[in-house]
């Protein structure tokens, strides 16, 4: 694909359309982590409904970068989608949005710091070590991950990093390249 230099109207159209559509996907993804948490309880492990689920609400950044390839592109998708995810009724509220924007702009970050050039399995590495380092630092704060046992941290942590590596990272790279093979995204 090629990459554009500057917003227009196509790829705004596009970051809103991939941001509606995780939106959803997010929202549906609550069902799944509720009977994973539900099941996860009684034995004291609750916390790993939230890390296995965790890549697939953090699939619109990639997403958005890998089709955009503009700055900002991941953070302005994440952000959206979790935007429709609280219209939709989520059960986190409006606390989504401030999950969204530390979403977005860690998984930002990882093409950033790759100059917005990588848009391959280096960017996907990249935004999967960003995402999943600055989230799980977020939920050591936000959801009391500090408390725990490092034994049992380092385990989170390494659901989340495979986690975000399968759903935000594999799950892009072949979604993009699909829609690049249909030329659906014909620029």
């Amino acid at each position: 694909m090629k990459v554009l230099r500057e917003w227009h109207l196509k790829g705004i159209i596009l970051v809103t359309l991939i941001g509606a559509f995780c939106g959803v996907i997010f929202w549906g993804t609550s069902f799944l982590y509720n009977l994973l948490a539900a099941a996860l309880t009684p034995f004291g492990l609750q916390p790993f409904a939230n890390e296995a689920t965790f890549g697939l609400y953090t699939l619109a950044g990639p997403l958005a970068a890998f089709i955009i390839r503009l700055p900002f592109s991941a953070t302005l998708g994440e952000f959206l989608g979790a935007f429709v995810e609280m219209i939709l009724g989520s059960q986190w509220g409006v606390a989504d949005l401030l999950s969204g924007l530390i979403q977005g702009l860690s998984s930002e970050l990882g093409f950033a710091v790759l100059g917005y050039k990588h848009y391959d399995w280096l960017g996907i590495v990249s935004t999967t070590i960003t995402t999943t380092v600055i989230t799980f630092a977020w939920d050591m704060i936000k959801s009391g991950y500090a408390n725990y046992h490092i034994g049992f941290l380092l385990l989170l942590f390494l659901t989340r990093l495979v986690s975000v590596f399968l759903f935000s990272g594999i799950l892009t790279y072949l979604i993009s390249r699909l829609l690049e093979k249909s030329q659906v995204l014909s620029r």
